[in-house]
């Protein structure tokens, strides 16, 4: 049975733990206590001065010094190979979003200038001509009274061809 710790440390039990000190310890069956380590009897005991065995062996330097800038270099290669790849994966991102942005928007650039509607003609209308905002070609506004005539003119010609192709047996 063990004694408290608390005897040895402070020589007497204080007066109220004096009951406690004749308490047997219970111990753990899985518990065991190691066996002694016995020593050799033909070790080598350390000198006085530990200084000898702290000698740096120079001639491995350039050896070290090698695999270290080796080391360095893959390590670089492979940084610039992995900035390269994610440059080239952003690059192809872009590239989709600008190619799904011109599918809805032709011609439009997400960091460009705003788009400007431009008005293209199939055919070249002869001068004098209105186009569809009322307009003739040379660009001055036509009279309302002229664009009916034309318009009911145009709608006449329509309706005369019409009925010509339904006379004909």
């Amino acid at each position: 049975m063990q004694q408290s710790s608390s005897t040895s440390e402070h020589g007497l039990l204080q007066p109220q733990y004096a009951a406690v000190a004749h308490v047997p310890l219970i111990k753990s069956p899985s518990l065991r206590v190691p066996r002694p380590v016995e020593l050799p009897s033909d070790i080598h005991p350390l000198p006085e001065d530990v200084n000898a065995y702290f000698v740096y062996p120079f001639t491995i330097e350039p050896h070290i010094m090698t695999l270290e800038s080796s080391r360095r270099s893959t390590l670089a290669a492979h940084a610039a190979r992995r900035e390269a790849y994610l440059r080239s994966r952003e690059e192809e991102k872009e590239r989709r979003k600008r190619e799904a942005l011109h599918r809805i928007a032709p011609g439009f650039e997400p960091r460009g200038a705003p788009l400007i509607p431009v008005k293209k003609s199939l055919s070249n209308p002869e001068p004098g001509t209105p186009d569809m905002f009322g307009l003739s070609v040379q660009g001055q506004p036509r009279d309302v009274m002229e664009d009916l005539v034309d318009r009911l003119a145009a709608l006449d010609s329509v309706s005369s061809s019409s009925t010509a192709f339904q006379r004909r047996p």
